[in-house]
């Protein structure tokens, strides 16, 4: 059967159509042209940039040392330490601007019925409360709130938001398992044990998963001699049983770290905004906490000076961070949970620790001067910043 072929002069008016219909048809939307993000929001702006003098007119901290939420220990201002510097961060993504302040009503309406978690060591407290008093500057009825096992928190009534921090110093269960048998305790000096089950979160959050819309863990500060010596160390635990070979403390740290970043994959909710803290810097100069360990300094660190405190292959006090830190990236990879790096920035801030401003006449002799945690107004209200541009930016995508 021959091919039945049109002639040209047909075949044009044909092709001629096609095409008029082809340019007036109504064109593909084209995708959102994605938007920048705020300063502050992008993960990686803790991690890369300077501390500068905050643009003038610097304006007065949100909060008073009367803050009700604050804690004796942290609030320098009212125990008397010399106010430092007025400083702000700037990425360098952000091309010389700084990490704005919160806005401490817009984040209210912004995360109107939700609940913000922190779980982790005091490092969390010291940053759930400086978030707690930035909030309450815009906020005056706010009151206090240890519901579900809360060890301190904040309910928001305007906006109906909930802040609160849990306290498990480990993440994990440990428990204390004195030593009963007097010989036992003489022959090798341990007067007990604490039982850490690797495989059961603590008590304080194994039931709060699915209560909170963010969540903010770290731990990282307890995996020391100093915290649990020789004569009370822990051990290991796995489905009941005790972990043969026994773990050595780091690298119980790190089968706990990959256990409850796997927990957390399981039993939070993928919608749930999900970030681990790195660690905070310690800042001892001279010794240990317990060795004459000082921080009264009036001075930023320099960039050059940074890994001669801090870089593990130098051995100094302050190593700690970055080997907790590499353990945690380590356990995160392949996860849902975002890190959220805080050392780099605080690393430079040997200026703002309550160092010997304790607010108790013999803190320092009993205790050592504190060159870990934060005088409060202080770094922490830069963390905050940056957590608030991270939580307002995954609201506003929810929504979107």
């Amino acid at each position: 059967m021959r091919r039945l072929r049109l002639p040209l002069v047909l075949l044009l008016p044909i092709a001629l159509t096609i095409l008029l219909l082809l340019s007036t048809s109504s064109p593909r939307p084209r995708p959102p042209t994605p938007q920048p993000l705020p300063c502050g929001a992008a993960l990686s702006d803790a991690a890369d940039g300077r501390w500068v003098p905050t643009p003038p007119p610097a304006p007065p901290p949100l909060y008073s040392p009367s803050c009700p939420f604050h804690r004796n220990a942290w609030n320098c201002l009212r125990n008397g330490r010399p106010q430092f510097a007025s400083l702000s961060w700037a990425p360098t993504r952000c091309g010389g601007a700084v990490v704005p302040r919160i806005d401490a009503a817009r984040f209210l309406a912004a995360a109107r019925g939700r609940r913000v978690g922190l779980v982790g060591d005091s490092l969390s407290e010291n940053l759930v409360v400086a978030l707690l008093c930035a909030l309450r500057s815009a906020d005056d009825g706010a009151r206090k709130w240890k519901r579900r096992g809360a060890w301190r928190g904040g309910y928001f009534p305007k906006e109906d938001v909930v802040v609160a921090y849990h306290r498990a110093v480990l993440l994990a269960k440990y428990t204390w398992q004195p030593v009963e048998k007097s010989k036992e305790l003489q022959k090798d000096g341990i007067k007990g044990t604490y039982r850490v089950d690797v495989d059961i979160p603590a008590d304080d959050w194994i039931n709060v998963t699915k209560f909170y819309d963010v969540l903010i863990f770290n731990t990282g500060h307890w995996w020391n001699t100093y915290k649990f010596p020789e004569e009370t160390p822990l051990v290991f635990y796995k489905g009941g049983k005790p972990i043969e070979p026994p773990l050595g403390m780091h690298d119980g740290l790190k089968v706990i770290l990959k256990s409850m970043a796997s927990y957390i994959e399981r039993e939070v909710p993928r919608k749930t905004l999900k970030l681990w803290r790195t660690q905070s810097p310690r800042h001892f100069f001279g010794g240990e906490w317990d060795h004459n360990g000082s921080c009264v300094s009036d001075r930023l660190l320099e960039e050059h000076e940074l890994d001669s405190w801090f870089d593990p292959r130098f051995g100094g006090v302050n190593k700690d961070a970055r080997m907790v830190n590499s353990a945690i990236q380590e356990a995160l990879a392949g996860t849902d949970i975002q890190l959220l790096n805080l050392t780099y920035m605080s690393e430079f801030r040997a200026d703002a620790h309550p160092a010997i401003w304790l607010g108790k006449k013999d803190a320092v002799a009993i205790y050592g001067q504190d060159c870990m945690h934060w005088c409060l107004p202080g770094v922490p209200d830069t963390w905050v910043d940056i957590l608030a541009a991270q939580i307002l930016h995954y609201l506003k995508q929810k929504k979107g």
